[in-house]
């Protein structure tokens, strides 16, 4: 589970290095609240990324199974077997 924290405008401008080594360095979100309830949330672009990608391999209904069945198939496997690596 990610983590999150949330920090107002001020606090982030104050910390910003911080703040955004957070975001970085410990895969967190970081909401940032502003006046008038028009809030922010910042996270990483590895984060973002990988979040795209997870929105595009959900994106149709044939796919989301075909991963599904495939996981199944993995957690129904008791027995499984690593192979090497080759050096």
């Amino acid at each position: 589970m990610t983590k999150m924290k949330a920090v107002n405008y001020s606090e982030l401008r104050q910390n910003l290095k911080s703040n955004l080594d957070a975001v970085t360095d410990d895969q967190e979100l970081l909401v940032v609240h502003r006046p008038k309830g028009k809030s922010i949330v910042m996270m990483s672009l590895a984060e973002f990324n990988a979040l795209q990608e997870t929105l595009h391999l959900n994106r149709s209904r044939t796919n989301r199974q075909r991963l599904e069945n495939a996981v199944e198939n993995i957690n129904s496997k008791t027995n499984l077997v690593k192979k090497p690596i080759a050096e």
